[in-house]
């Protein structure tokens, strides 16, 4: 039986930037480090890229994962990529303080794409990580039907 969502995994072009902005900035926590080495023909397959060697991390949040990899012979992104392309569009961030973690991440990287739309409890805002991955920041009702419970 499929228990639910653990991780979301994102390439990023610098492992320690990204660790910097998800650990410093947001408040994960590494949990696993690991290297692949390049030349690992079944990791290639299983990724279904040429070259799967790179560096990756784990991080957590309370119940939540992020995986973060940097490949060796990663490709440019597009920092710009629209989120109705096909594809994972966004993560959610889920804040209990909407007003300071929207003034913190502004502060730290993240360029809001539009002023947040609703009112308390239920605001949000999109906006992009620094490195162009689409990130939501949302405050919801905790009796809302989608409400999680969050601990740390």
């Amino acid at each position: 039986m499929i228990l639910g969502v653990h991780h979301p995994a994102l390439a990023v072009p610098d492992i320690e930037a990204a660790l910097g902005f998800y650990c410093g900035v947001v408040g994960f926590e590494i949990v696993m480090s690991a290297e692949i080495p390049s030349g690992i023909e079944p990791m290639n397959q299983a990724f279904g890229v040429p070259d799967s060697g790179c560096q990756v991390r784990m991080i957590r949040k309370g119940g939540t994962c992020i995986e973060l990899f940097q490949f060796t012979s990663s490709e440019a992104g597009d920092e710009a990529r629209p989120v109705n392309r096909q594809g994972i569009t966004h993560i959610c961030l889920a804040s209990d303080d909407f007003a300071k973690d929207h003034e913190h991440l502004s502060q730290n990287g993240v360029a809001f794409h539009a002023p947040a739309m609703g009112a308390a409890p239920g605001r949000w805002a999109y906006g992009r990580d620094p490195f162009g991955n689409v990130i939501e920041l949302l405050e919801q009702a905790s009796e809302g039907p989608t409400a999680l419970r969050f601990e740390d």
